[in-house]
């Protein structure tokens, strides 16, 4: 469901970092876990539990809730793959990345439902800048490299129904649009979609205009 964004918002710098990923070879681990710094996201306007009320914070309540309700089959009418959220705009700044965390982290307060917050925009990833965290793997290493595991480059946040899944290091390569329309990125879809019934997928996603990515991802 593309989410046309019109907000913008400043970008915290600093926070928690990555923990390295294992090299072939090395013993498979569970997803990594990352300390993002809650103050700084306030600082920027993002929404964070445990904060006051605030008029932000209340947008985005007003937002999930139609969405919450395709994502568990209890909408207006039924949505294939529901769960599946889709943030774009038109051009650059235009706060879609603002507009996906703030979403993300809204949902993921959420009693009942866990989130994946996924950095699609592969051309200019952001997400993990906005959030305080290094570049680490992720995305675009799975769908290049068959031997890494969603579960490997997976990022646990200290928000504890949230997870990242960052864009990943092959980001901004001239293939990108080949790789969200490849067969690996179906599989991958059809996995975030089916696999855990109570997770909501947000992606990222680059701008519709100066890119075809987020066409191909749509």
């Amino acid at each position: 469901l593309p989410i046309s964004s019109s907000v913008s918002g400043g970008a915290p710098r600093s926070g928690g970092a990555s923990r390295p990923v294992p090299q072939r070879g090395e013993p498979k681990q569970t997803s990594k876990r990352v300390e993002l710094n809650m103050d700084a996201l306030a600082a920027a306007g993002i929404v964070t539990p445990n904060a006051p009320r605030s008029q932000i914070a209340d947008q985005y309540r007003v937002i999930k809730r139609p969405l919450i309700g395709n994502a568990m089959g209890k909408g207006a009418a039924p949505v294939a793959n529901g769960n599946l959220i889709m943030v774009t705009s038109a051009l650059p700044g235009e706060g879609k990345t603002y507009t996906s965390i703030n979403l993300a982290i809204s949902l993921a307060m959420e009693l009942d439902h866990k989130v994946l917050l996924v950095d699609a925009d592969v051309v200019r990833p952001s997400v993990l800048d906005r959030l305080g965290l290094q570049p680490t793997k992720g995305l675009l290493d799975i769908l290049t490299n068959s031997d890494i595991d969603m579960s490997d480059v997976m990022l646990k946040t200290n928000i504890p129904k949230l997870t990242l899944l960052p864009a990943g290091i092959g980001s901004g390569e001239a293939n990108t649009t080949e790789l969200l329309a490849s067969g690996a990125m179906e599989k991958l879809l059809d996995e975030l979609a089916q696999k855990y019934h109570d997770r909501i997928v947000v992606f990222d996603a680059p701008p519709l205009l100066p890119s075809t990515e987020s066409r191909v991802l749509a």
